[in-house]
């Protein structure tokens, strides 16, 4: 295994978001600097990761002279390409339409430029975000910077790929079935999937009839996750949600932690249940008290998201010159989009229940947290496979079943609104990253954090330094 990373002796260093905010803060580095550096490292390892999807280069320079106040000011990032950037298009991973630049940022991009970070592009997804590996079949695989024989995951491939490999030091990501959580895991990073309705999103996530999608970032420290919900807390602020304010470190409480390596119809493997295990008894020791418990899920509940995620793709197929223009070709969208498209129409009788059922998680979960303050599990159910084991132009029923077998255990949270946490604790038997990933009752995401510092302070977390060669 040898990494692929673009850390080097510039104005970026190995330094984290809130580093590098506090160096361009002092004065002892300029935002242009930073900036510069960072689209030279995008550059350098954004071609062989297939990480970025569009570049605005001469407008992060522009804004770079002269950056927004914030936090993060003069942070240079990127948008993943399903969150509107005023000035490029919105390609939602896939090339059968050929979109107009947006003509304004939405809501996302607006509230997130105004933390000060400046916006050098959008990063690379699967089509729509359906997959869990983005490797299309013409714009080509997003290639964990680990090893590019592996995928980075997906849908926010791109946005982890780039801040694993060093080229920004956070990320804009969202997840709609694991898409922070999964690529977060397997590229070594902190990836926080926060409470439905926390984060500012842009029209179209917020019009879903169960809002499954949450906005949040990747990054490589848990202080700049902390960070980054702190001050997005002071842009946009929901008034139902108890704040999560100022995170710094760990909490002194301990906590009643529920242990779970099984899911509906799937299971984690033997390697990664066991890791999971050794996991949950590394808390123990830290005072914590540990519980093995079945899931929390009910045995409808794999058939009904599959159902409802596969709405989704039904609208983005049959709505998809009204949606994105008279270009939109739906011939050219890959198997696992017009698979799950075909699978809606079939199941269309069942789809109002369903959605009822989906809704109605929020109150399971409420009940379960009664008894616990975490849950932890495996973010995934086995280790990161390679390019091609989810490759979208096999047929539907091979690419479902993989990912099934995989992704068992992140879609929970975006049914219940439930805040969850990908940490890069333990590694597999190749080296790779594993993530591990702790979920807690909606708005609590403050427990999630302490405890994320707690054990970022105990654990060495999987990370490429400069020290590995290129």
């Amino acid at each position: 295994m040898s990494p692929l990373h673009a850390f080097g002796d510039d104005a970026l260093g190995e330094l984290d978001a809130v580093g590098v905010a506090e160096r361009i803060a002092s004065g002892e580095v300029s935002a242009s600097e930073v900036v510069d550096a960072a689209i030279a490292r995008i550059d350098a390892v954004g071609p062989a990761l297939g990480a970025v999807a569009a570049r605005a280069y001469d407008a992060a320079r522009a804004e770079a002279a002269a950056p927004r106040p914030g936090f993060f000011s003069g942070v240079p990032t990127l948008v993943k390409d399903n969150a509107d950037v005023a000035g490029l298009p919105t390609q939602q991973g896939a090339d059968a339409w050929r979109g107009a630049p947006a003509a304004v940022d939405g809501d996302f991009a607006r509230m997130y430029r105004a933390t000060g970070v400046v916006v050098l592009g959008k990063s690379q997804l699967s089509e729509f975000g359906f997959s869990a590996s983005a490797e299309h079949p013409r714009l080509g695989a997003v290639r964990n910077p680990w090893d590019l024989d592996y995928t980075a995951g997906a849908s926010s491939s791109g946005a982890s790929a780039l801040v694993a490999a060093g080229a920004v030091p956070l990320a804009h990501a969202n997840d709609g079935g694991g898409s922070i959580r999964i690529p977060a895991a397997v590229n070594g990073l902190v990836g926080l999937k926060p409470t439905r309705g926390r984060i500012a999103q842009d029209k179209m996530m917020r019009e879903m009839p169960v809002r499954i999608v949450a906005d949040g970032v990747v990054t490589r420290s848990v202080r700049d996750t902390a960070a980054f919900y702190r001050e997005a807390e002071k842009v946009y602020r929901n008034l139902k949600l108890p704040p999560i304010g100022d995170i710094a470190g760990p909490g002194r409480r301990r906590l009643r932690i529920a242990l779970v390596t099984e899911s509906v119809g799937r299971n984690a493997a033997p390697d990664v249940a066991e890791l999971t295990r050794g996991v949950g008894a590394m808390l123990e020791q830290m005072g914590h008290r540990v519980e093995v418990v079945a899931p929390p899920v009910p045995d409808s509940f794999a058939d009904d998201f599959l159902l409802y995620w596969s709405l989704l793709s039904l609208y983005s197929v049959k709505m998809g010159k009204r949606t994105f223009g008279p270009t939109f070709d739906a011939s050219k969208l890959d198997n696992l989009t017009l698979g799950l498209a075909r699978h809606c129409r079939r199941n269309l009788h069942r789809l109002p229940l369903a959605t009822a059922r989906m809704a109605a998680s929020k109150r399971t979960s409420a009940a379960f947290f009664a008894d616990y303050d975490v849950v932890l599990t495996p973010t995934l159910a086995h280790a990161t496979p390679r390019i091609g084991h989810l490759d979208p132009t096999q047929p539907f029923e091979v690419i479902m079943e993989r990912l099934l077998d995989w992704v068992a255990f992140t879609p929970l949270q975006n049914a219940t609104g439930d805040p969850a946490i990908s940490l890069p604790l333990v590694r597999d038997a190749q080296g790779m990253p594993l993530g591990m990933m702790f979920a807690a009752q909606q708005g609590h995401e403050a427990t999630l954090l302490e405890l994320a510092f707690e054990l970022e302070e105990a654990v060495d977390f999987a990370a490429i330094q400069a020290h590995q060669p290129l």
